[in-house]
């Protein structure tokens, strides 16, 4: 799973997602991928579930960028926990996304083959995704 090798802090406070992103916006890799169309929290679990159903089905041919990483610590206590006694233990990493991110980036491989294997893996996140293509792409 992706997580940092260390952080400053343990605990991060939750922080609030608005506007559009204005970094990771366009395509600087490959000429396909796919960009989300909401906010949401991409959990590294999340992030490899379409990692591996992208590559399966590019069935390893090609280059696959992942265009985003799970910096975010999220924090859960224990179930039947009273209130009280501090922050819960870090139980998962994810990586903020807000509108207009691209998340992976492909290349080396046909329109067609690309375009399915973005699909099946936007089937994998819990956000609206759509593919894009390089505007000065031909095949």
């Amino acid at each position: 799973m992706l997580q940092p090798k260390r952080t400053k802090y343990r605990r991060e406070q939750k922080n609030v997602m608005k506007g559009m992103a204005q970094r990771g916006n366009q395509l600087a890799f490959g000429s396909f991928g796919i960009k989300t169309l909401e906010n949401c929290w991409l959990t590294a679990q999340q992030i490899e579930a379409a990692r591996q159903a992208i590559t399966r089905y590019m069935s390893r041919e090609g280059q696959l960028w992942i265009r985003v990483f799970p910096v975010k610590p999220i924090t859960k206590k224990p179930l039947d926990t009273r209130m009280g006694k501090g922050k819960g233990d870090v139980y998962a990493w994810v990586a903020p996304i807000t509108p207009g991110r691209i998340i992976f980036e492909a290349e080396g491989v046909p329109l067609e083959i690309a375009k399915e294997a973005m699909r099946l893996g936007a089937q994998k996140l819990p956000v609206a995704t759509k593919f894009v293509v390089r505007r000065d792409y031909t095949e």
